[in-house]
């Protein structure tokens, strides 16, 4: 006997525009899709690093929810009022690799600037922007943490966001690189080398929250399906740290 799940639809589909840290590309698209058809709404997403989603926020751009890669970023826009503060919480964690170009090598069992140094040869360390990018703070933290930031900072290629030093990698523009493990997972053409120990940066987080003003239906109806368990085992699946429920 064939059982059809009948989900309650709103009386008008709206659309959601939600801008969202670079990093979360690939599982929102899957979790966009979840949600589409199980509540009718449409949604819109727009990736960027957490630093130019933010400015462009306040600048009027017209987002019904943001997700950041860090909390500073989301602190930031609270200071400016944009935000609809009681539905902000933590949607995932995630940890830092060192990643290397193609597919299949070995983890390295730990990492020393002559190491680094050597992996590198006279080619660059792929980065998001260390002075504004959460990725590419993080790395930065991790790499001074470490004592190796002063012999690989004038090695570093910066660009605008996470899955972009993921991009440089993958095509082996850069041979390493410094992203997200959930960026590693999503590309099959390269490595995780190294795992940066979590005392090395701050938490890793995604805040998200509704903007100011923008608190209907559709927008607090996303927000309760990425609380939901196909938002979280999405997440899970794509590399990201979840919370017990």
């Amino acid at each position: 006997m064939l059982v059809l799940a009948i989900w309650p639809r709103p009386a008008q589909a709206e659309d959601v525009t939600v801008f969202a840290a670079s990093s979360l590309r690939t599982v929102m698209e899957a979790i966009g899709d979840g949600f589409e058809a199980e509540t009718g709404h449409r949604l819109t997403l727009a990736h960027g690093g957490s630093s130019a989603l933010a400015r462009q926020i306040t600048l009027g751009a017209p987002a019904d929810v943001f997700i950041s890669a860090n909390a500073d970023w989301m602190d930031w826009l609270d200071g400016q009022g944009a935000l609809e503060r009681e539905t902000r919480f933590d949607l995932a964690g995630n940890r830092l690799v060192l990643i290397g170009h193609g597919a299949g090598r070995l983890a390295w069992p730990e990492l020393s600037r002559d190491v680094l140094i050597d992996a590198l040869g006279d080619r660059p360390l792929a980065m998001a922007l260390v002075d504004a990018v959460p990725a590419g703070l993080y790395g930065r933290s991790a790499l001074q943490s470490l004592g190796f930031w002063a012999a690989v900072s004038s090695r570093i290629v910066q660009v605008d966001n996470v899955r972009a030093a993921l991009a440089l990698v993958v095509l082996g523009e850069a041979p390493l690189g410094i992203v997200y493990q959930s960026d590693a997972r999503a590309a099959a053409a390269v490595s995780v080398l190294y795992t940066f120990p979590e005392e090395t940066h701050a938490p890793i987080r995604y805040p998200v929250a509704i903007l100011a003003g923008r608190s209907d239906p559709a927008s607090r109806a996303f927000l309760d399906y990425l609380r939901g368990p196909v938002a979280r085992s999405a997440l899970e699946r794509n590399g990201f740290l979840v919370d017990e429920p």
